[in-house]
């Protein structure tokens, strides 16, 4: 259960982020400001969890020594293989798309409500489709189209369009929105397959360097020297990085191995709802009946595939015979 629970608080430590964006563009503070504090935050607690994760296993790895000879120590250097260079460079390389995605979905904040802002970011589950489905040249099958139908309609609702219609919005606001969302499925594509053996803690970090490299490229953080750190700016980067830069990664590398990534990857639906209902609690975003039913059916339209894919295992190990 506590793994559950991990995965789940991962999840909505996410949603919580768009809610502390807002509040700190009220506050005065600038783009470059808001994601690059989130940013040093998340690098300097990531890496003081590598660290000490790796200064754990080493002083593990010695007790086993003097009990049972090499054998810990040899999987303890196992585990924490020297990266080299190249696969540095390649976790820095696949960390740089959060870094997008979280300046475009944090500017589209400006332009469109919070509650709106995160719907359009959720349609990255059916962008990585399309991007899967055109780079391996495969259709996708039936309970595919039924879930991008499902995600399609549950999104008007929610999103508002059939009541207030497209004119109500920002198109520059929706269009960054979007954006997010594709920037979002990149870096899901592209993460998952950057040195896996790594350990998570490591790649974490290592990934988090590459998007503040990165960013202080784009925005160069002036902040650090002209004493704008130290007002409440500080206390927003601090809140940025700990739910967004490393409260999540840690807690599904705590849960995501024990449920598997089908069940994570619903737990994980429930950004969206928390997103919503705080725009609505603190930044007090009008969010209506009918926009709460959308919000239902994307996560239904998120669960669906999964679902379908735990039934069908289900369904074939029950149809293997008991001896062979």
């Amino acid at each position: 259960m506590k793994y559950y629970l991990s995965v789940l608080a991962g999840a909505m430590s996410y949603g919580i982020l768009s809610t502390i964006v807002v509040l700190a563009y009220g506050q005065g503070y600038q783009l470059g400001e808001v994601v690059g504090t989130q940013l040093i935050t998340g690098f300097i607690l990531s890496w003081m969890l590598a660290l000490y994760t790796r200064f754990r296993a080493g002083r593990r790895s010695k007790r086993g020594v003097q009990h049972n000879g090499k054998t810990a120590s040899a999987s303890a250097s196992t585990v924490f293989a020297r990266l080299t260079w190249k696969q540095r460079l390649l976790l820095m390389a696949a960390g740089t798309p959060t870094v997008i995605t979280g300046l475009v979905y944090y500017q589209s904040l400006r332009y469109i409500p919070a509650s709106l802002a995160i719907i359009l970011l959720f349609q990255f589950t059916w962008i990585s489709v399309l991007i899967q489905a055109i780079s391996k040249r495969q259709r996708p099958d039936k309970v595919t189209f039924l879930t991008l139908l499902i995600l399609f309609g549950g999104t008007l609702l929610a999103a508002g369009f059939l009541e207030q219609g497209l004119g109500e919005f920002s198109g520059l606001g929706i269009a960054l929105g979007l954006m997010a969302a594709v920037s979002y499925s990149l870096f899901v594509l592209f993460s998952g397959k950057a040195v896996p053996s790594a350990h998570p803690a490591f790649r974490s970090a290592w990934m988090v360097t590459g998007g503040l490299i990165l960013l202080c490229i784009l925005f160069p953080p002036t902040f650090l020297f002209n004493g704008l750190i130290w007002s409440q700016l500080l206390v927003f980067g601090l809140l940025l990085g700990f739910f967004g830069a490393f409260i999540p990664p840690v807690l599904f590398a705590i849960g995501v191995p024990h449920i598997g990534g089908d069940m994570a990857g619903i737990l994980g639906a429930v950004e969206l709802p928390v997103a919503v209902l705080l725009s609505s609690i603190v930044l007090h975003e009008h969010v209506s009946g009918l926009q709460w039913i959308g919000v239902i059916i994307v996560l239904i339209g998120v669960a669906l595939p999964e679902l379908y894919k735990m039934r069908m295992r289900r369904s074939q190990s029950q149809s293997r015979p008991l001896y062979s």
